[in-house]
């Protein structure tokens, strides 16, 4: 790229630049202008040293995260292991020297791909959003609401949030959409795998299209769905959850409609869990800062709230961020969780 074009809409603080002889993550930029990494991981802890104030096996103490080589990469797994500790007074990011970036997201330096590369460049680099590391600790905590149960994650992007689920889940549908972030998902819990055997969880990676009313069944199309599966996810499914994926208004609406159809068509009641980050940005189109994409969220929450079809009742609540950290990431006041209880009206 040899120049920047900015275009009315563009968030200036959100701007990326590719750099042809730098070795980057960064493989393309979605429809929406968000760019789209190769991001790899494995999940690293003792089932061993799982405690929790006043309820046994609630959740890992000890947690390390582990960043790989991408696709493609010719050496092993180089990592920087990154342990955690939960409940002490002070914060982690007090004990540990956490490497965040500069909005406070975790941010792993990986070594070059091959030691014997001519031309080493920087140190490239993952990033996992806070927002997916704020719902996995939740996770974590709320045991009990997954425990056994048959959950579907909606955007699961490097599927973080869903391998945490499968420790004690019994079947996780870890969904987003594009072969190549699907690939990269598998990948990630083909490596995480021993943790979803340790609950006897199976983390089955599939293609869902918001912008589609139907699941894709074509055996043809890889991460499609077997007609056993799609029965299996809407007679079973109890949990619903997503992070970080409401950064544009029409991929809001379109994730709205999503949960919306999708839970009309579940046999049970269920629980919808959203993650998202209250993010302030200067627009050229205001000439101002404002937070318009988590504000149309909250009006989509509304909308959906006040929905009457005479079948379901949406129950929207907050969730309180008291709940432990036992993740590395800066737990800011901007990042907020919604539950969105689904019943049948009586």
């Amino acid at each position: 790229m040899d120049e920047v074009t900015f275009k009315s809409d563009t968030v200036l603080s959100d701007v990326h630049l590719y750099t042809p002889n730098q070795r980057h993550l960064m493989v393309r930029l979605n429809g929406m202008g968000q760019p789209v990494f190769l991001s790899q991981f494995k999940l690293l802890w003792s089932r061993d040293s799982w405690t929790h104030s006043g309820a046994e096996d609630s959740g890992p103490r000890d947690v390390a995260t582990q960043e790989t080589s991408p696709a493609g990469s010719e050496s092993g797994h180089s990592h920087e292991d990154l342990s955690l500790q939960a409940g002490d007074d002070i914060t982690i990011q007090e004990r540990l020297n956490v490497p965040l970036d500069e909005d406070g997201d975790l941010d792993v330096v990986r070594r070059p791909r091959a030691a014997s590369d001519p031309n080493p460049a920087e140190p490239a680099r993952n990033k996992v959003w806070r927002g997916a590391l704020f719902l996995a600790d939740y996770i974590l905590f709320r045991r009990d609401l997954f425990q056994g149960c048959t959950v579907l994650e909606l955007g699961a992007g490097t599927g973080l949030a869903s391998i945490v689920a499968a420790t004690m889940a019994h079947t996780v549908y870890c969904t987003d959409v594009g072969t190549d972030l699907l690939t990269m998902c598998q990948r990630n819990v083909a490596l995480n795998s021993h943790l979803a055997a340790t609950g006897d969880g199976v983390i089955k990676v599939k293609e869902l299209d918001w912008l589609k009313d139907d699941l894709c069944t074509d055996p043809k199309v890889p991460f499609s769905w077997s007609e056993e599966d799609v029965r299996d996810m809407y007679d079973h499914t109890t949990v619903l959850f997503a992070a970080e994926v409401f950064y544009d208004d029409d991929l809001t609406d379109a994730l709205f409609n999503t949960l919306s159809r999708l839970v009309h068509r579940l046999k049970n009641a269920c629980t919808a869990i959203l993650s998202v980050e209250k993010r302030f940005n200067f627009t050229l189109r205001h000439l101002d800062v404002t937070c318009e994409a988590y504000d149309h969220f909250r009006a989509s929450l509304d909308s959906l709230e006040k929905l009457a079809d005479g079948r379901l009742r949406f129950m929207v609540e907050p969730v309180e961020a008291s709940f432990p950290q036992l993740l590395i990431y800066e737990r800011i006041r901007q990042l907020e969780l919604w539950k969105i209880r689904v019943e049948p009206t009586a």
